[in-house]
């Protein structure tokens, strides 16, 4: 269940266990997609605090024993939700959001990503 509504994992194709055991050229890959998808993520969710986390080993709380870093958008809390933490990452509070819902969302990342690469391009000119 995700930490917040457009909690992403970003991951790399190739099986990797550790971050230590990314290749030069999938850790720039990587990198380019944590900007990428945050800035994406932001526009479509009005989000402008998250966290990326990333784990390596079982003592770091790795539970997939694959590289993967996690994008999780973090808004504002009031009243009562201030006195709740997400200072914990897997523990705490979770977010609830239904398939139809969760669907619409990735549908508008995956549009707002399009654009994102459409102006990184036209920079590049």
């Amino acid at each position: 269940m995700p930490l917040s509504p457009g909690h992403i994992l970003i991951t790399t194709r190739q099986h990797r266990e550790k971050i230590s055991d990314v290749t030069d050229s999938e850790a720039r890959e990587l990198g380019s997609y944590v900007s990428l998808l945050s800035r994406a993520l932001a526009n479509v969710t009005g989000v402008w605090d998250w966290n990326i986390v990333q784990n390596n080993g079982a003592a770091a709380s790795q539970v997939v024993p694959h590289v993967h870093y996690h994008l999780i958008p973090r808004p504002q809390l009031n009243g009562e939700e201030r006195n709740k933490s997400f200072t914990m990452f897997g523990k705490g509070m979770r977010s609830e959001i239904d398939d139809e819902e969760a669907s619409r969302l990735a549908g508008r990342v995956r549009e707002e990503v399009r654009r994102e690469r459409e102006r990184r391009n036209r920079e590049k000119l």
